[in-house]
């Protein structure tokens, strides 16, 4: 796997990134701990986790995520300081009012007390990049395609959060900040007021980016290029659309987070559009004698706008199986016939 040089606190990104929704969830603490070993093995050394996981969102699995990759650091001494480590505070309650009370607006004593809980989880003094995993102010996201401002309530102004990342930096608890579920005016406001302020400047960040999802191109990847704000790409699959698992059955069966949890189908990803889109995509890769997922993945891996691709599995072949598609290269053709699609499709899963 070839270096990426994206680098964030003094480290180079490692191109895949891997993602741990499913750890405590659809993942047990042993098998979590068998693909974060396989990982390391295969040479992915970025870990992507965030205060809410496991995932779909439940009170008892809150924090369960870090926690169990808190206990697989722990066994294995000396495997932490060959990681970027990376986790999210989550922004005001989006129907979860067990992370910090439906009234959250992310303020700096908020983003602090978060800071340390995921410490203490992780069992590590040092998260490598900490990021916002969605806005505090009204956005247009999670499968909203406009701005409503009558949405908007009180949170904490952008300077506010900054200031709390500040102070967590100058503790040595922070190394790099990014966001998450950003909009390209917020990626620009907060380096505006970071360099105006003397905060620290935000690195990544982490977006949707996939086939059926590439609202990413829309402005905001022309923003983040010349802020030098890179992408960490999320749901390559869309969420196992692009794997060709649901192509003859739809969204139904005893497999796959969508088949299996109807709160995911009631989002973005569950939409008719977007596994219409989908079968086209995996019918096109089959054309050209690729499964899906190499097609979908190569998508992510080889594109001039992601940092570093963020993969979720659930076992150990889908781990090979992703890390594999990394020698996968797609054809001028190829591509076009991609682009074709999405001129028809759009972006279903926006």
């Amino acid at each position: 796997m070839n270096s990426n040089p994206f680098v964030v606190a003094e480290q180079r990104l490692n191109p895949i990134c891997l993602g741990t929704m499913t750890f405590g969830e659809q993942v047990s603490e042993a098998d979590a701990h068998a693909i974060l070993d396989r990982s390391l093995e295969r040479g992915v050394t970025f870990i992507d986790t965030a205060e809410m996981y496991a995932v779909p969102a439940r009170a008892e699995t809150c924090g369960a995520t870090e926690t169990i990759i808190g206990r697989w650091l722990s066994r294995r001494p000396g495997v932490r300081e060959k990681l970027v480590l990376a986790t999210k505070v989550a922004g005001p309650s989006r129907g979860m009012p067990w992370i910090r009370g439906e009234p959250s607006g992310l303020t700096r004593a908020e983003i602090v007390a978060a800071c340390e809980g995921s410490l203490r989880r992780l069992k590590t003094d040092v998260i490598d990049l900490y990021q916002i995993h969605w806005p505090a102010r009204n956005v247009p996201a999670f499968g909203a395609l406009s701005f409503d401002p009558s949405r908007d309530k009180d949170c904490a102004p952008i300077q506010e959060q900054l200031e709390a990342m500040d102070q967590l930096v100058r503790q040595g608890k922070v190394k790099a900040i990014g966001l998450s579920n950003e909009s390209p005016y917020g990626v620009h406001e907060f380096v505006r007021l970071a360099e105006q302020h003397g905060l620290p400047r935000v690195a990544t960040v982490q977006n949707p980016y996939c086939l059926i999802n590439r609202s990413y191109e829309n402005g905001l990847d022309e923003t983040c290029h010349r802020l030098g704000v890179g992408l960490l790409a999320y749901s390559p699959l869309g969420f196992g659309l692009l794997t060709g698992k649901y192509d003859e059955t739809g969204l139904v069966g005893d497999h796959g987070r969508m088949a299996l949890f109807e709160s995911m189908r009631k989002q973005r990803w569950g939409r008719p559009e977007s596994l219409a889109a989908a079968r086209r995509y995996n019918t096109l890769a089959r054309e050209h004698g690729l499964t899906p997922s190499q097609l979908a993945l190569a998508f992510c891996y080889r594109n001039w706008r992601v940092a570093s691709t963020i993969i979720g599995v659930t076992s150990l072949a889908q781990l090979d199986e992703c890390l594999d598609a990394w020698d996968v290269q797609l054809s001028p053709e190829l591509l076009a016939a991609v682009d074709a699609i999405r001129w028809e499709a759009r972006d279903p899963a926006q």
